[in-house]
């Protein structure tokens, strides 16, 4: 049972350390996201914050730090998108791929150096832009040039800071680090729902509760079970003699996962679909032709059923082009050739990488479809219910960052027990 695990994991001399310096570095976490930037006040942050759903979406994955104003305000986005650039950037140039993919655990530490030192900019560009835009819509008061570039500089010091917490957590082998302080931004928002929900308690919305909550469950288990689905391939080796000893000869499958591209379709596709609003937000107060388009542009956005229909559609274009990116049936099907395997009834070669694609589309296709019913989930439901309080417990990439996460730190812990267990048995 799991709390005979839990016993296990604080036996365990070396265990019971990592957990400790685990939980350590968490608090760390949540004192950096509590610590506002000097010079800065944040009376109308909340209020704009209710209002934006852009910002209100980045404010969850910082875990309340970007509508305090804190050091790592940025939380972990600038290193993100900093790893997306550079995986997408593989298809662009050869020698980046052949870093990524090919050269082993040296080329994977060289191209996370990379993604390191491209954080730099970005958090300095985003920086600048979420103070400048804050700026232009009254949030925060005008910024002096020196207090611009102090600011500036405490928020790249703040992300920097937050990968290197993450590092740390890696290197402590209980999981993702950076996944776990993403997960730990989101959690980091329940009490203060839970705290709301009961503040305005109505006795009224009972039946409402109710099925929110059952509705929970059972979407809650519907995502585990598209996270851990897999289409097995069957593949066998052939056998090989070398010397007096005989290796192959064993039949074994190849996983394909039902999802997967994770989370990244639906925040690619976030990005895309909010991008006009915010411009025509900008635009909003400018007299004449322009600000009239900009005025219908934000209408037809905030649009729900439009709003939800691409958003829909989105995701399910992202989730083949991601996977396109990072799923190559044709390098799978030479990994399998030179290990001597092969998938039984199909010929090596362009038979295999054939047969992959035609495999990958079907997969992919329930994939996808599901990956989109889980993205605009959110609104449906609340909008059954009347409950918001909780949306991130049913659906969106909250939900699938909280899925993925627990079950991946469920799987090493379950490793790091077994390990010592066979050790001292």
């Amino acid at each position: 049972m799991w709390y005979d695990k839990i016993t296990l994991l604080f036996k365990n001399k070396d265990l019971r350390n990592k957990t400790i310096i685990i939980l350590i570095l968490f608090v760390v976490f949540r004192i950096a996201a509590n610590v506002p930037i000097p010079g800065i006040g944040s009376e109308n942050l909340r209020r704009f914050f209710d209002q934006n759903q852009v910002f209100g979406l980045l404010n969850i994955f910082s875990g309340g730090a970007l509508s305090k104003f804190s050091i790592v305000l940025l939380g972990l986005g600038p290193y993100i998108t900093a790893t997306i650039i550079l995986q997408l950037l593989t298809m662009i140039f050869p020698a980046l791929e052949r870093l990524y993919k090919e050269e082993g655990e040296t080329g994977r530490q060289k191209f996370n150096q990379y993604g390191r030192l491209l954080t730099i900019p970005l958090a300095g560009f985003e920086g600048y832009g979420i103070l400048t835009l804050f700026q232009r819509q009254g949030v925060i008061t005008g910024l002096s040039l020196p207090l611009m570039i102090a600011s500036i500089i405490t928020i790249i010091a703040g992300s920097m800071f937050l990968m290197w917490i993450g590092e740390l957590i890696s290197e402590q082998g209980m999981g993702n680090g950076i996944s776990l302080l993403i997960f730990a931004g989101i959690v980091a928002s329940l009490p203060t729902n839970i705290f709301q929900t009961f503040i305005s308690w109505n006795p009224s919305q009972i039946p409402s509760y109710i099925l929110f909550f059952v509705l929970s469950v059972v979407i809650i288990a519907g995502v585990v079970l598209i996270t851990e689905a897999r289409r097995n391939i069957p593949v066998s080796y052939a056998k090989r003699v070398r010397g007096n000893k005989m290796f192959g000869g064993q039949s074994t499958y190849l996983p394909l996962s039902v999802n997967p591209a994770g989370v990244i379709p639906i925040i690619f596709a976030l990005s895309i679909l909010l991008f006009p609003g915010m411009i025509a937000g900008f635009l909003g107060g400018v007299q004449g032709l322009v600000g009239n388009v900009a005025t219908a542009t934000a209408a037809f956005f905030n649009n729900q059923w439009i709003h939800g229909g691409l958003y829909f559609i989105l995701v399910i274009v992202f989730t083949y082009f991601y996977t396109a990116v990072t799923f190559d049936p044709k390098q799978i099907a030479e990994n399998l050739q030179k290990m001597g395997g092969f998938i039984q009834g199909v010929r090596p070669g362009e038979s295999t990488i054939a047969f992959l694609g035609h495999i990958l589309n079907r997969v992919l296709f329930v994939g996808a479809i599901s990956l989109g019913l889980i993205a605009i989930l959110p609104n449906i439901v609340a909008g059954a219910t009347g409950v918001t309080g909780f949306t991130f417990l049913i659906g969106g990439t909250s939900l699938l960052i909280i899925v993925s996460v627990v079950l991946e730190t469920m799987r090493t812990i379950n490793a790091q027990l077994q390990m010592r267990e066979y050790d001292s048995f």
